[in-house]
C-alpha cells in the first residue's frame, strides 16, 4: 500500500527541491516553449487527440487519448506526476504520438477528483494545498495501482489505432514511477517496456517495495534518476541494477548529473531542457527496441 508517511517524505522532498509549477502559455518559460516546439514537430506528422473517459471496476476514469491519424501503433500507457494530467502532460503524450505511438495519459486520482488534480501554480507551503495533495494520494494502493493498469491496458487494446500485435510500453514521472513495476509485473506478457523518470519510491525497506517486483518483469526498463535523489539514497541504484541483472531483463539505470527532481517535466521549476531531451531520446530507443 502507498501508506501516507511515503507520500510526507516524498512531498516534503519536492519542497526542498522546488517543485513549484509555472504558468501555461505561449512563451512562459523555455521548458513550455520547448514542448510547443516538439507538438508542433508531432502535428506536422498527423497526430489525433481527445479527451477519453474509461470504464474500470471502481469508476469511470478521464484520460487524455493522442494517436498517430492514420494506421495502429503501439500502445502506451503514461502515468503523470503527483500533479496529475493537465495541459503539459497532455502535450507530452501528442508528442510522443508523434514519434508514432498511440498513447494515453490518465489522471489517476479520478476516483475523487476529475482533472484537473492540482490547482494552477499551487503553493505548497501552503497547509490546505499540501494536505489536499495527501489526501489524493492516500486514495491510492498498490492493488488500485495494478486494477487501474489492466483496465488501461484493456482499453487500450480495444482501440482500432492500438497495434494489438505490438507489446505496450509505460512510463511514468515522480510519484508514478513506481506504478510502472507494477504495470509491468502485473501484465507481464503484454508490457514490454517500461520507463521512470525521477521516481520515488522504487526501492523501500517494505515488504511490498516496487523493486521487489522485477522478478515477475519481462519488460526492458529504463530508469533515469534525479542527481539530488541520488544524494539523498545513493544505495537505490545498486538495489535497483542488482534486482534486474537477478531477473535477466535489460535495464539502462542512469543519474542524470545536474538535473534535479522534477526535471523532465516542462511545467516544473527545475525543468532542465538539455537532461529532458536525453531522457527522450533514451525513451524513444528503448521503444523502438521493445515495441
Amino acid at each position: 500500500m502507498c501508506d501516507e508517511d511515503s507520500f510526507r517524505d516524498m512531498l516534503a522532498y519536492e519542497l526542498r527541491c522546488g517543485m513549484s509549477r509555472r504558468e501555461f502559455g505561449a512563451g512562459l518559460g523555455a521548458g513550455f516553449a520547448a514542448l510547443l516546439a516538439g507538438t508542433a514537430g508531432a502535428q506536422a506528422t498527423g497526430v489525433s487527440s481527445a479527451d477519453v473517459d474509461i470504464r474500470t471496476p471502481d469508476g469511470s476514469c478521464d484520460a487524455f487519448f493522442a494517436h498517430p491519424l492514420s494506421g495502429a501503433a503501439p500502445g502506451v500507457l503514461l502515468w503523470p506526476d503527483i500533479f496529475g494530467l493537465r495541459p503539459a502532460v497532455r502535450q507530452m503524450a501528442q508528442r510522443l504520438a508523434g514519434a508514432g505511438y498511440a498513447v494515453l495519459s490518465v489522471n489517476p486520482f479520478y476516483r475523487t477528483l476529475h482533472a484537473p488534480t492540482a490547482p494552477e501554480n499551487p503553493d505548497f507551503n501552503d497547509p490546505p494545498t499540501r494536505e489536499a495533495l495527501l489526501s489524493l494520494a492516500r486514495t491510492l494502493t498498490a492493488q488500485r495501482n495494478v486494477t487501474d493498469a489492466q483496465a488501461f491496458s484493456a482499453w487500450l487494446d480495444q482501440q482500432p489505432q492500438t497495434d494489438r500485435a505490438r507489446p505496450q510500453g509505460t512510463l511514468g514521472f515522480c510519484f508514478a514511477g513506481p506504478f510502472t513495476l507494477r504495470t509491468a509485473a502485473a501484465l507481464p506478457q503484454r508490457i514490454g517496456a517500461g520507463a521512470s523518470f525521477h521516481g520515488g519510491g522504487l526501492v523501500t525497506d517494505k515488504p511490498d517495495s516496487p523493486h521487489l517486483l522485477i522478478g515477475q518483469i519481462k519488460a526492458r526498463f529504463l530508469i533515469a534518476i534525479a542527481d539530488n535523489d541520488d544524494q539523498k539514497d545513493p544505495q537505490a541504484k545498486d538495489i535497483l541494477r542488482g534486482a534486474f541483472e537477478a531477473a535477466h531483463v535489460p535495464a539502462q539505470i542512469e543519474v542524470y548529473k545536474g538535473a534535479l527532481h522534477g526535471w523532465c517535466m516542462p511545467d516544473s521549476k527545475v525543468y532542465n531542457q538539455q537532461a529532458a531531451e536525453k531522457a527522450w531520446a533514451a525513451l524513444l530507443a528503448l521503444f523502438k527496441q521493445a515495441l
